[in-house]
């Protein structure tokens, strides 16, 4: 081809990009603020027959009889099928595989997906499933789990005794010696109540099978394309290389889609059923109650203090309810345990974890993983022991403080350590010393720190393959395109990774274009899940880019006739160092590197290092290893109306520690996002059942904060650069979601003197207890007056 004639001046005047450290909009956001973005609802459904669930009104009940004679018999109907329509279960890993995409022989909780119908249309659909008949015998129904484990229950499961999916038990050191070190020791007992994720954009998938081929295309919401992929080549029964996996646009996930869901396996055995196009777009109840939310759990927690503050040893008994199928809960469980290391210096800790089954839907990952409930009881325990040792909040915190290279009780490794800054600067900017204790009557300020993974060192799928993989192709018309498995899912994650290439190719972002998540063109990526995607797919990009730009240099250095050392890449222009001549321009080069060889693919690649994969020998070490931790720190500052109880809350401070900040504007919004997420928990979120009934399955009785309620939120980014970053960069999204609850229970403490140990604080709790205190100061003072 014939390049355009460069401008000398534009030559002599280069500068390679500056991407790195940008605040620049996402990638995509022209297209989601424009209305172009095409999510699974969104896509051409031309052909498809509308898919329908036949859901069990029941919690606990053996099947006796499931006759859908009369809805394969309504003309309109292409096919019904049922749990002897697939013969394989699904589930996060192995050992954890007790779900069906339809149930077989028995139903584990209202809304459990039993039978599913595709039809020309959606009114026909839904008629067909109200022809379905279901016959049952039912069984207890367990919605607690003391409920599920008391003696002579039912199991859910046959293989799961007692309806314990899992028990976790461990010790680090010798926690008994750390108590009788300690000048105080407190136990205290928390509840938070289960949540959900909310996401904006309903669940919803298209399937499309073409039988002479015998190919099956997927499109679904997922965070997770290729572990979707596995479970369809299992339940499908087909061999991977004819199914297609492809992510549109996401609205949101935050945990919810980290897994193979049920409707996503549903729509594909239709569509294999019918021998073609099948759209499956959930209910928004359907969607609470596909759920996989954070479990409702129990906290016993233990704390030991010297009287300088130091931590001397923690007891934590963690109880969840896991709902009705295995999902993530293996692993939710250990991270709740594992990651009481990690954030402070702690020599002694023992944890007893506890995943329950119940005839409730099943809970799963949700943004911050295992770690907001267990860290909002220990953030609380702490401020109480502080109280009584007479020390300040962040005082004690920062006796207990890890350094900058650290190595837990439980195998935990960092290189990088920011929250004594994150401390710092929140202490400073919310006037803490001033406030703390000395606010007008009903106003307070409390604080709470929080940590996170930047991905799992070790992923659920073990093969032996890269964490991540990235291609990039460079062909005739200069432009590179950057081809990824990393599910954007709104978090920014393209974005990313198209400015890691563009800092080390120096180029013009207009050259660069991502494509992701089709597994018939990008390669595999394990998925969005505990924020792994900025340090492992990050760093798997910027090797694709050095890759890429050692051929481009060889070439220029072909073509200027001069040693490859000599050359200075400029990104949209290549010359010899120190010389004169103003060089040859991008397209130049890459004529050169096409010579002999035609369109140029470059892999990266990225392995989290072996250090960084746990090293504990307990089961379970490598769940809460990590190539890096983010940390935060977050004041709260409130205002309670004691005639209401409702709190308000004033302002947010958060300092979080991302390492380099790649983009110091998407870190922000994601900061604010965990702030929201943190607030909704905090004060109103609450899933609730009535004998197993979801009595909330919608955004008008499912109560979640909106802009309105927002309060002023102040970030500051704090950057330690970590060594196994790309580009010293570590997670921005999670880490400072733990933080938020304590730090506002912390400061309804401080405004009321009243601790909340129950989520969320609603007006009506909060006014219990303080009408409860009212009473007992009078009954007090009525016993003092009687003395």
């Amino acid at each position: 081809m014939s390049a355009p004639i460069p401008n000398i001046e534009d030559l002599k005047n280069a500068k390679p990009n500056k991407a790195a450290g940008a605040r620049i909009p996402l990638v995509d956001g022209i297209e989601k603020v424009t209305g172009k973005a095409q999510y699974t609802a969104d896509l051409d459904d031309h052909g498809a027959f509308t898919g329908l669930i036949f859901r069990s009104p029941y919690a606990h009940a053996k099947i006796v009889n499931l006759d859908i004679s009369a809805a394969q018999a309504l003309p309109g109907v292409m096919a019904v099928i049922t749990g002897e329509d697939c013969g394989a279960p699904f589930g996060i890993l192995p050992i954890a595989e007790n779900e069906y995409p339809l149930v077989k022989e028995k139903v584990r909780y209202k809304g459990d997906a039993v039978a599913a119908v595709a039809a020309v249309d959606a009114e026909t659909a839904q008629r067909a499933i109200n022809l379905i008949k279901l016959e049952v015998n039912e069984l207890p129904a367990y919605y607690t789990p003391d409920e599920a484990r008391a003696p002579g229950t039912v199991d859910l499961h046959e293989r799961r005794k007692g309806n314990q999916e899992r028990s976790v038990n461990h010790e680090f050191g010798d926690v008994e010696a750390g108590f009788s070190e300690a000048d105080l020791v407190k136990e205290n007992t928390y509840h938070c109540a289960e949540v959900t994720h909310a996401h904006m954009e309903p669940h919803a998938a298209l399937a499309e099978y073409d039988a002479e081929r015998e190919l099956m295309t997927l499109k679904s919401v997922t965070q997770v394309p290729y572990y979707v992929h596995l479970m369809l080549t299992q339940c499908l029964g087909m061999d991977s290389s004819r199914i297609r996996v492809i992510k549109p646009f996401v609205g949101g996930g935050f945990g919810a889609r980290t897994e193979t869901l049920n409707f996503e396996i549903i729509a594909c055995l239709l569509a294999k059923a019918t021998g073609g196009k099948v759209r499956m777009q959930l209910t928004r109840e359907e969607t609470f109650l596909t759920h996989r939310g954070r479990p409702e759990t129990d906290i016993k927690i233990k704390m030991g203090l010297k009287k300088d503050g130091k931590i001397t040893g923690v007891q934590a008994e963690v109880t969840q309810k896991g709902g009705a199928y295995g999902g993530y809960g293996i692993i939710t469980i250990l991270y709740s345990g594992a990651l009481l290391n990690a954030i402070y210096d702690i020599p002694n800790v023992k944890y007893d974890g506890y995943r329950i089954y119940t005839n409730t839907p099943a809970c799963g990952a949700m943004r911050g993983h295992g770690t907001v409930n267990i860290r909002f009881a220990f953030e609380s325990l702490l401020d109480n022991i502080a109280e009584e040792l007479g020390l300040d909040p962040i005082e004690v915190r920062r006796a207990n403080l890890l350094t900058s290279e650290f190595e837990t009780v439980n195998g935990l490794r960092g290189l990088s350590y920011g929250l004594p800054e994150c401390l710092d600067w929140a202490e400073e900017a919310s006037d803490w010393k001033e406030k703390r204790g000395k606010m007008p009557k009903n106003k307070g300020i409390g604080i709470g720190c929080s940590h996170f993974v930047s991905g799992a060192g070790k992923p659920v799928h073990w093969t032996g393959e890269p964490h991540a993989t990235i291609n990039l192709k460079l062909d005739f018309d200069g432009g590179i395109t950057i081809l990824t498995g990393a599910s954007d899912i709104g978090q920014g994650s393209s974005t990313i990774i198209t400015q890691a290439v563009a800092e080390i190719l120096g180029v013009d972002y207009g050259r660069l274009r991502i494509i992701a998540n089709d597994s018939a063109i990008t390669p595999k990526d394990n998925g969005s899940y505990s924020s792994r995607v900025t340090v492992m797919v990050g760093n798997a990009a910027i090797d694709a880019a050095k890759n890429l730009k050692g051929i481009l240099v060889e070439a220029a250095a072909k073509k200027l006739d001069c040693a490859e050392q000599d050359i200075e890449c400029l990104g949209e222009v290549y010359r010899v160092a120190g010389s004169q001549d103003p060089g040859i321009p991008f397209q130049e080069v890459v004529n050169e590197a096409l010579v002999g060889t035609g369109t140029i693919t470059a892999k990266g690649t990225y392995f989290v290092p072996e250090a960084f994969q746990g090293t504990g020998k307990q089961r379970g070490a490598a769940v809460g290893s990590s190539p890096g931790f983010s940390y935060a720190a977050t004041i709260a500052q409130v205002d309670v109306d004691e005639d209401t109880g409702l709190v308000t809350v004033e302002k947010i401070w958060v300092a979080h520690d991302c390492g380099f900040a790649i983009n110091p504007l998407s870190v922000e919004g994601q900061v604010q996002g965990a702030v929201w997420m943190g607030l909704a928990q905090a004060f109103s979120e609450e899933t609730r059942y009535q004998d197993g009934l979801h009595m909330a399955p919608n955004f008008l009785d499912y109560r979640f904060p909106t802009m309105v309620e927002s309060p002023d939120i102040e970030v500051k980014i704090v950057e330690p650069i970590d060594p196994n970053g790309p580009f010293g960069a570590k997670e921005a999204s999670e880490g400072a979601l733990s933080s938020i609850v304590a730090a506002v229970a912390s400061a309804v403490k401080d405004a009321t003197g009243i601790e909340m140990t129950e989520t969320p604080i609603t007006p009506d709790r909060l006014m219990d207890a303080m009408i409860k205190r009212e009473r007992e100061e009078k009954r007090n003072a009525s016993k003092k007056g009687a003395a």
